[in-house]
């Protein structure tokens, strides 16, 4: 049946030429898009409009189109905007009989003045109709739109054209990244571009995508995180920097991972992590408000408030606290046999608490970091865990480290860069220790990095900020997938 209609479609293509001899130019000089149009003209009554009726030249998809007798009424969307257009057979004459070559789904440029109709609607009279381009295979059925999910992520084309919250949803992304970027402008960091492709896969605990390059016969990473290359830059003389850019991670899929995903990362000279959680603050509150005109927004039937200051919890304390609350003695964590029992009851993997820091981190994440609906800054780390971070001067078994968690999604990681490069030898070399013994995300030996170090790096504090996330929360979207454009899928098969 699709085989026939796009046949259909085809005919009225071939007879355009003859019927509309402008049809499909090189390009259609339009004096207003839709949107301004409405901006414009929206509020303007009919009678001010007679008055001095605003000529306009116009393009846009052609999404409704009934005829009328002697009259014929459309509508042509662009973007998020839609706008009526009126054909009149007296004012059209040759064009109006070949009004049926036009379907749902073509893209048309249209002149005339505007005017109000009879129900009060905005409305381009048309004096000059120029088909810009044929759409030959017929749009999802109007009222149910594109309600297939995986075909929505697969033909994201169809799904902005279809979905009426689609489309809103990417355009309050753009917003959101203008509003960071403005944001870290204002606050005098330069954006900086750093390599996709690395030779070590470092800055950060996860798997990665590995590559080979032909020509250097050598094999390369997809970079899991640009931190390392950044912190390089501050030891170069450029204090404060951020790149907001893809990270490729080789991990499962689910709400709230895909294995390609957007961070906005950020140091800062002369700065320790207590100074990137009253920026984060401000930030966030900043962000929040530019896209959605309100410090709370509401997220899956919860209202969440990015009213500054933000809530703060220690990681260790909250976790010991939520394990006693599940009859977990406080002995437990130091016990291998007490972890190897408590691990599967409490539903926490076995692989991420194989020691008693380790152990504390994973109750956390499994027990706690699930209830923090508003913002929290969650502190107290081990080191053991943060093999990047500056040790706390009054805990030495403690990174100077943050999380921020809302709705529990963990949307920021910062830190106190470890600047010490024996030091950091010191906790690469626990690294690959790990990875040895099957810590598949442990983190690689970085010589480099750490030769680097020894030219001066100064007290800095670094963050990185989970973009596709934070768009989650400000657009009340629940998956990872309807706010990446093209998320990745399994191919279909042939």
């Amino acid at each position: 049946m699709e085989d026939e209609l796009i046949a259909q479609r085809r005919a009225k293509l071939a007879q355009w030429k003859e019927a509309f001899p402008q049809a499909l130019p090189f390009r259609y000089n339009a004096t207003h898009p839709l949107v301004e149009i409405l901006a414009r003209f929206g509020d303007q009554s009919a009678e001010a409009l007679a008055a001095s009726p605003p000529q306009v030249r116009v393009a846009g998809r052609l999404v409704a189109l009934r005829k009328m007798g002697k009259l014929a009424f459309g509508h042509l969307q662009e973007s998020t905007a839609r706008l009526q257009i009126l054909f009149e057979r007296q004012r059209l004459e040759g064009v109006f009989a070949h009004l049926s070559l036009l379907d749902i789904g073509d893209w048309l440029g249209v002149e005339g003045p505007l005017f109000r109709t009879r129900t009060g609607e905005l409305t381009v009279l048309v004096e000059g109709l120029v088909p810009l381009q044929k759409c030959l295979r017929p749009l999802p059925e109007k009222w149910h739109g594109l309600q297939d999910v995986e075909a929505r992520y697969r033909q994201r084309h169809l799904d902005l054209m279809m979905n009426s919250d689609s489309l809103p949803r990417f355009l309050a992304r753009a917003r959101m990244v203008r509003a960071l970027r403005a944001f870290m402008a204002d606050r005098g960091f330069e954006e900086v571009e750093t390599p996709m492709l690395h030779p070590i896969a470092g800055g950060a605990a996860a798997r990665p995508f590995v590559t080979h390059h032909n020509a250097l016969d050598c094999d390369l990473y997809l970079r899991i995180a640009p931190e390392l290359y950044l912190k390089r830059l501050v030891v170069g003389g450029m204090p404060r920097v951020f790149e907001i850019n893809r990270n490729f991670r080789n991990e499962g899929i689910d709400t709230t991972h895909n294995p390609e995903f957007t961070m906005m990362e950020f140091y800062q000279a002369y700065a320790s992590a207590e100074d990137l959680m009253a920026l984060t603050e401000s930030m966030l509150h900043a962000v929040v408000v530019a896209v959605r005109g309100t410090e709370t927004v509401p997220y899956q039937g919860r209202e969440i408030s990015f009213r500054p200051p933000f809530a703060r919890m220690d990681l260790r304390e909250a976790a010991r606290t939520a394990l006693a609350e599940r009859g977990v003695p406080e002995d437990a964590p130091a016990s291998p046999a007490a972890r190897a029992e408590w691990t599967p009851r409490l539903g926490m993997s076995p692989a991420k608490s194989d020691t008693p820091e380790k152990f504390l981190v994973e109750a956390f994440e499994t027990l706690v970091q699930p209830t923090l609906l508003n913002p929290t800054f969650v502190h107290g780390h081990p080191v053991e865990v943060s093999p990047l971070s500056r040790r706390r001067p009054d805990r030495p078994d403690t990174a100077d480290r943050f999380e921020l968690f809302v709705a529990g999604m963990e949307i920021a990681n910062g830190f106190s860069e470890l600047n010490d490069p024996d030091d950091q030898r010191g906790r690469f070399k626990e690294q690959v220790e790990a990875k040895a013994h099957g810590d598949e995300e442990a983190m690689p030996y970085d010589e480099d990095y750490c030769q680097a170090l020894e030219y001066g790096l100064p007290p800095t504090a670094g963050e990185g900020l989970g973009v596709d996330r934070l768009v989650m929360l400000l657009t009340d979207t629940p998956s990872i997938r309807d706010v990446v454009l093209f998320p990745l899928l399994r191919p279909q098969s042939p």
